[in-house]
């Protein structure tokens, strides 16, 4: 394939499959460790305590699901005080420029900037050692914190690149933020202008990227009717009944153990007092699978399912009058494309198989995995997500933890070559 079309385009190719001579021929088109490249490694190891004050201190600016302007801003301030071109876009994503020569792909690195944690939560960082406590501390305040170091060591050590590099941080990664930064990302602050896409998503080593996308779609689902007295009004059908057949069917739902495919109930509410028959009840359900095909499968089980239920407890007291009868509404709370044709070939999948062992790392792992990745994998834009070196643990809890061992700063590195490999780099 490359004796017919520039590297360039062959790694803008979507998912693209490459032979054993078109891989040999990827890492030798582009020389990888340059002066200038091997100058910012070097930097990032250097100065790594550098990139964990910055990791400490964007973590205590508080980012609930929609309120991350807060952050947002120091990151667009933290960008122009090293040199970037940065502006923040109607969303709320933070885009710092570097520029290249437009004859390679142009790339985002993008980090999320917001967390899964409600207004009120105690963001302080507290410190022991190399261990870091906080929620959002690894998830996504260290993959904030590689943009920035990355960013700070391509600039000292004047890493001129053939493709523009788009350090983004974005908002609504976590669930109810159902990805709609990248979205608008692709859709209209850079529409047109994004050849290949990395995540940085939390600690963890570098040799797990994730390459496919777990999709899922989420429903918020109320049971609605007239409720009444538990005594006096027995008999008028009850929402919550009506919830827990629901509930009872969706457990006994069949689904495949591969490609893997899952579906949670995992909030149940309603409801006023003991003696009431309440005239709601509400759940929030959660279905995940690798493939498009598979996930549509369990929503069509699951919706055929809330009508069953619905006409149940209906029928079990004969409710005919339109005021008696129950009835449910859906809200659509997250919908995640799912993508599991990306494979091991794919040119972005090499290159960050090459930037590993670059560092002398082996032993690479290709995971599915839901990240702000899911949405370009999903309309053919070559992705994937990495970590940021180190270790962790706890995402999404108050006892989230972060530990930069004795070697947290190769997460950096690795995200500087890969970025270069992809690029392109000159001189």
């Amino acid at each position: 394939m490359l004796k017919t079309i520039s590297l360039a385009l062959w790694l803008a190719l979507p998912f693209a499959a490459a032979s054993a001579q078109d891989e040999d021929l990827l890492l030798k088109a582009n020389p990888t460790m340059t002066p200038r490249l091997r100058a910012a490694v070097d930097i990032l190891k250097a100065d790594n305590a550098w990139t964990l004050e910055q990791q400490r201190t964007i973590c205590e600016i508080p980012a609930p699901p929609f309120k991350e302007h807060a952050r947002g801003l120091e990151m667009k301030r933290r960008f122009e005080a090293l040199g970037y071109k940065t502006v923040m876009d109607s969303i709320g994503n933070v885009i710092a420029e570097r520029p290249g020569d437009g004859s390679w792909p142009k790339l985002v690195v993008a980090g999320h900037l917001d967390t899964v944690f409600p207004e009120g939560t105690d963001a302080s960082v507290k410190t022991t050692g190399t261990r870091m406590k906080a929620p959002g501390i690894s998830d996504d305040c260290r993959g904030l914190a590689v943009l920035l170091s990355v960013a700070r060591a391509y600039a000292k050590a004047n890493v001129e690149t053939k493709g523009t590099v788009y350090f983004v941080a974005n908002v609504g990664e976590e669930g109810p933020g159902n990805l709609r930064g990248t979205r608008y990302l692709f859709e209209h602050t850079l529409k047109d202008s994004i050849d290949a896409f990395i995540s940085v998503d939390g600690g963890g080593a570098v040799t797990d990227v994730t390459t496919q996308g777990v999709g899922s779609i989420r429903y918020k689902v109320t049971f609605k009717g007239p409720g009444g007295h538990s005594y006096g009004a027995f008999g008028t059908p009850n929402p919550i009944h009506a919830l827990g057949r629901a509930i009872a069917m969706i457990a006994d739902v069949t689904v495949p153990s591969n490609p893997k495919t899952t579906f949670n109930v995992g909030i149940v509410e309603g409801g006023t007092s003991v003696n009431s028959i309440p005239f709601s009840g509400t759940m929030q359900v959660d279905m995940r699978s690798v493939s498009e095909e598979e996930l549509r499968k369990v929503d069509a089980q699951v919706l055929a399912i809330l009508d069953k239920a619905r006409d149940a407890e209906n029928g079990r007291w004969g409710a005919t009058d339109p005021v008696k009868k129950i009835s449910y509404v859906i809200d659509t709370i997250g919908v995640r494309p799912a993508n599991s044709s990306q494979i091991e070939g794919t040119p972005i999948v090499v290159a960050a198989a090459k930037a590993a062992k670059e560092l002398g790392v082996t032993g690479m792992s290709y995971v599915a995995t839901s990240t702000d990745s899911n949405y370009p994998m999903s309309i053919g834009v070559p992705a994937i997500t990495v970590n940021g070196g180190g270790e962790e643990s706890g995402s999404h809890s108050l006892a989230e933890w972060y530990d930069d061992g004795k070697d947290g700063f190769i997460g950096p590195q690795f995200a500087a070559i890969l970025i270069g490999i992809i690029v392109g780099l000159k001189g």
